[in-house]
């Protein structure tokens, strides 16, 4: 494989919420490999929302990390990035900065704004790219050694798709696309599913069909949602790494996740992912919007190893998790709108210098608050049904679900108008966040 032109600096980034001591000298490995291989820079964040005694065992690993050149390692938790926070949104004079913080650390659980964190981060850090892993994922084995993704991600990241046609193993983009610069390389999972329904599925197919079949618009056909079920959540099977395969194309949002992902700088600086709260799924925008705006990718098979925490299904995770769910699914009355605009937009979502245009994203997304809600009453009234069929506490939660119908109506349509909000900020957020530092001591990069 060629060696990129540059050394670059790069930000490996692990968000975190649970104990995954177990993670950081993993990821730590995968930085000291792309520092060793590719002469990069590697600023490995750690944005770490766990509770005090889990944050302070984190700090003892992270301390006891053996030195590596070309490695730095920021562990932060939330008042550290709130600080960080506050001086950027402080910097930009943006009317009602609270709002904005709320949507940048919100008090709840949201997937999309701790990327966001490290977004703005990495920017402060002078990175060229964002390469994101999750904490309840780990790295598959190949001859006994780690089979790290940043193998395919970082050597072709922003460069023209042309060049990086000679190293991959197969190319199935368009002639016409060979300047536009390779904006994501990403793969999959093995593993278990990657959203937490399996006991549904081993409980009732017909209710497991019936419930994640939501995810799709209701007018698709039958056979069509029947794919959809079989394919959802699934990864790339259980199939283990035994040799590397790569493509670039326009990459398929189907075919990767957001454990196993990188982004150019040229994406996630121009528009973020959705802060929605307490919402599976809400941080898989730029996957579709790179694809849509038909800006190139590499799609490989460093597959990681995706496995389930057990907080999920205790007795207060369960119903935690499950409004989670049920929220994706209102979601999609939203982002299917946008999705398909999106993708009859193609390149006129990019401006003349081949950058996506965050004004056309944000006028998509304004339109869609408009839309009737009816569907979703009509996915509300399914997934009772459904969960009732189950019984148990998957009857209980239906009991929760249906107290709080309206509230979950009223939050998938402000999720919407708060992503909006946050697209029309995030220029004046990044271009704060260049010339901010990390905290006592960091200077900016």
């Amino acid at each position: 494989m060629n060696q990129p032109r540059t050394a670059p600096r790069i930000c490996l980034t692990l968000p975190t919420n649970r104990a995954c001591s177990a993670t950081l000298p993993a990821i730590h490995e995968e930085a000291a490999y792309a520092a060793r291989r590719f002469a990069a820079d590697v600023r490995l964040l750690v944005l770490d929302s766990s509770g005090h005694p889990t944050r302070a065992e984190h700090a003892r690993v992270v301390a006891g990390l053996p030195a590596v050149p070309g490695v730095s390692v920021h562990h932060l938790g939330e008042e550290p990035q709130r600080d960080f926070l506050r001086r950027v949104v402080r910097a930009t004079g943006l009317p009602d900065p609270d709002r904005l913080l709320r949507l940048m650390l919100p008090a709840a659980v949201s997937y999309g704004a701790c990327t966001n964190r490290a977004f703005l981060l990495a920017a402060a850090l002078g990175c060229r790219s964002v390469h994101r892993r999750d904490s309840d994922s780990t790295y598959q084995l190949h001859a006994g050694r780690p089979v790290f993704p940043v193998h395919h991600e970082l050597p072709w990241l922003g460069r023209p798709a042309g060049e990086a046609a000679a190293g991959v193993t197969r190319t199935d983009l368009d002639a016409t696309l060979a300047d536009r610069p390779v904006s994501l390389a990403g793969a999959s999972f093995i593993g278990e599913l990657s959203v937490d329904i399996g006991e549904i599925r081993r409980l009732d197919e017909g209710v497991h069909h019936d419930v994640v079949s939501l995810w799709a618009p209701p007018g698709w056909p039958e056979e069509r949602k029947r794919e959809l079920v079989e394919e959802s959540f699934t990864g790339a099977g259980t199939t283990p790494f035994t040799g590397d395969h790569s493509a670039l194309t326009l990459v398929d949002p189907m075919r990767v996740d957001m454990c196993n992902i990188a982004f150019d700088r040229e994406v996630y600086e121009r528009i973020p992912l959705p802060p929605a709260t307490d919402t599976i799924g809400s941080d898989y925008f730029l996957l579709h919007l790179v694809h849509d705006a038909r800006l190139p990718g590499i799609l490989h098979n460093r597959h990681i190893e995706n496995f389930h925490t057990p907080e999920r299904r205790s007795d207060t995770g369960f119903p935690a998790y499950q409004r989670r769910f049920v929220k994706f699914l209102l979601s999609m009355l939203y982002f299917h709108h946008v999705y398909d605009r999106m993708a009859a937009e193609g390149d006129r979502l990019l401006d003349g210098t081949l950058r996506v245009r965050p004004e056309a994203v944000t006028a998509l997304l304004r339109e869609s608050t408009g839309l009737d809600r009816a569907e979703n009453v009509w996915r509300l009234d399914r997934v009772d049904t459904a969960y009732r069929k189950l019984g148990g506490r998957y009857a209980a939660f239906a009991d929760r679900l249906a107290a709080e119908r309206d509230r979950l109506l009223d939050e998938a349509e402000s999720d919407i108008a708060d992503f909006a909000h946050l697209v029309e900020a995030w220029p004046a957020l990044v271009r704060a966040a260049r010339t901010t530092a990390l905290g006592p001591g960091d200077g900016p990069a």
